[in-house]
């Protein structure tokens, strides 16, 4: 009943007018892009038994919108909406057959058919700057999931355990993982090289159901179906009780009179588990995500752009972990466009569509995701 929580590898800051960048030629100069507000999914990133552990929205919208060196606050409000629907295994569709005839797990003697999962985030970031080289971003994340599932069923497989009777399903709404993730881009006089380093932290419900059977943590549980009253899986809850540590860094540079290119990636790892008892232990599996792109700078208001996303995922560990479902590596194309609405307000929309993907196990897939959002300069 576990299914993997979309990743996202930042959030956004608005276009600053200031003249950071370097020159594309001597009398054109390029817009600073803004610095980032970071990796605001990956703190819920669940992880299951059918669940995706790499898909969902992997978006740089730190270089959507644009890397800054204008000190004072700048807030960003952004929602994402993701539809695991989709059943894979490795690079291609799965059948709840193949789920229970032929397991992830083999010793287990079948195997978990999920039904799928919504997830809706609500992500409010504020960004401080102090000056041109250090700023500072907090992160918050409001989560809100629907998961269904089929449950366990054992070899071999029959119709009748994926009948509409079958199905449980839990609601999950509250506070994800927070992240504090200080940046510096004083390398370089152009400021147009950074890194990043930070923390997620434990502020989201979490935990599970124990060897023992008791419950560990403020677990959801399901609400309907044969599953009544049995906890979530660990990986869906809004947080993964762990603190971890977030590193990364950021280049962006114009490559003709109106393309600017960036790069950027980031390494996630946890380093201290509140899930660490014998039989009810998690530790979730550590991130690792790159991504590259154009925004095509041509219009004073208005950036079209593209980006790669990829990302990979190590399995989850610990009782409460999936571990043969929770690892894989996804690659996204995201096209999108930023918009100024005014000197400090700007609006922003994306699209992810997977192009890649190689999955352990068996992951519930979405087949798109979508993010819109605002960032405003206080």
């Amino acid at each position: 009943m576990r299914v993997m929580d979309p990743v996202r590898t930042s959030h956004a800051q608005t276009i600053d007018p200031s003249p950071t960048f370097p020159a594309r030629n001597k009398s054109l100069m390029v817009r600073p892009l803004a610095v980032g507000v970071v990796l605001l999914g990956i703190g819920t990133f669940p992880q299951g038994a059918h669940a995706c552990a790499t898909c969902g929205c992997t978006l740089s919208t730190d270089a959507a919108t644009g890397y800054s060196t204008v000190s004072g606050w700048r807030i960003n409000i952004d929602y994402t909406f993701i539809d695991q629907n989709e059943l894979r295994h490795g690079s291609s569709k799965a059948t709840p057959e193949q789920v229970v005839n032929q397991p992830s797990d083999p010793s287990l003697g079948g195997g978990e058919i999920e039904k799928g999962t919504i997830n809706r985030y609500i992500n409010l970031s504020a960004t401080y700057r102090f000056d041109a080289d250090w700023g500072v971003t907090f992160t918050v994340p409001y989560v809100l999931r629907d998961h269904s599932t089929y449950g366990n069923q054992l070899q071999p497989y029959t119709p009748a355990e994926s009948a509409p009777d079958q199905i449980s399903s839990a609601h999950v709404a509250g506070i994800g993982d927070a992240k504090i993730l200080a940046s510096y881009q004083g390398f370089l006089p152009t400021h147009n090289f950074g890194v990043q380093l930070g923390v997620k932290l434990p502020t989201g419900n979490y935990g599970g159901q124990a060897e023992d059977g008791n419950l560990v943590g403020h677990p959801v549980t399901f609400y309907n179906g044969p599953g009544l009253g049995q906890s979530l899986d660990t990986s869906l809850q809004p947080g993964t009780g762990s603190t971890d540590l977030i590193a990364g860094a950021y280049y962006f540079q114009p490559v003709s009179q109106n393309f600017d290119a960036f790069v950027n990636g980031q390494f996630q790892a946890a380093i201290k588990e509140n899930l660490d008892t014998p039989g009810a232990d998690y530790r979730p599996g550590n991130l690792t995500s790159v991504s590259f792109g154009l925004r095509y700078e041509a219009h004073a208001n208005w950036v079209p752009q593209v980006q790669i996303n990829w990302i990979h995922k190590m399995a989850d560990q610990g009782f409460l972990a999936d571990r043969p479902d929770t690892e894989g590596t996804v690659a996204y194309l995201s096209p999108g466009i930023s918009a100024s609405v005014s000197k400090n307000l700007q609006l922003y929309a994306f699209v992810q569509v997977p192009v890649y993907s190689h999955l352990q196990g068996y992951q519930v897939f979405p087949g798109w995701t979508g993010t819109v959002g605002v960032s405003m300069k206080l």
